[in-house]
């Protein structure tokens, strides 16, 4: 699960059972994602069972389109 509301600057706040072997990669994901869709300013939390990359990325890109209202489907 992640969800995203305001915040200065891009502060991650996990929680995952793979925390100890992933969790670098999983906040790389979180913030490559946000900063591929041009979100700067964010207080993310993830709450992870050891989803995959890409599960990942949906899921941010999805909390991030309906935080901000930006459709990031469309051109």
């Amino acid at each position: 699960m992640v969800t995203i509301e305001p915040g200065e600057g891009l502060q991650i706040e996990l929680q995952s059972s793979v925390a100890a072997q992933f969790g670098r990669q999983i906040k790389a994901v979180i913030t490559e994602t946000l900063e591929a869709l041009g979100v700067k300013d964010a207080h993310v939390q993830a709450i992870d069972k050891g989803a995959l990359d890409c599960t990942i990325r949906a899921r941010v890109t999805a909390a991030a389109v309906r935080a901000t209202g930006k459709d990031v489907w469309k051109d």
